[in-house]
């Protein structure tokens, strides 16, 4: 089974989420100073506060992200050292994991957190129906 693919796979993915949260909040800010309806649509607004919620959960609960988790078991399948392998492995880790205590992660995912839901009260979604 390819489990170093899946694994880079994973990586990619949790990547991008990780991509979604910090640029989604660039763009509700930007898109509503802008006009861009598009950034107010509930599916939009609904995906990023769940995405940064459960991230902040997950801080608050002392709970490893499950698609780290999984990744790190793909990895152990394929018998290879937590990353240090594929060339997307190897740099997308370097860009998304920090060596800093755990506190200071909950406490930056709180504090965005609270933007999102300062943006989310500034700029409320809104439905397709006026």
């Amino acid at each position: 089974m390819p489990y170093q693919s899946l694994a880079d796979a994973v990586l990619v993915l949790h990547f991008g989420i990780v991509v979604f949260i910090v640029v989604g909040l660039v763009f509700v800010l930007v898109g509503n100073l802008r006009g861009w309806g598009w950034v107010n649509a509930w599916w939009f607004r609904l995906a990023h506060v769940a995405a940064i919620a459960i991230v902040v959960a997950q801080a608050w609960l002392g709970r490893i992200c499950p698609l780290t988790t999984l990744e790190s078991w793909l990895r152990a399948q394929a018998g290879s050292p937590m990353y240090s392998g594929s060339f997307v492995q190897h740099w997308l880790t370097r860009i998304l994991f920090y060596d800093a205590p755990p506190w200071s992660f909950t406490v930056a995912y709180t504090l965005f957190g609270l933007f999102v839901a300062a943006a989310w009260w500034c700029f409320p979604p809104r439905s397709r129906r006026r």
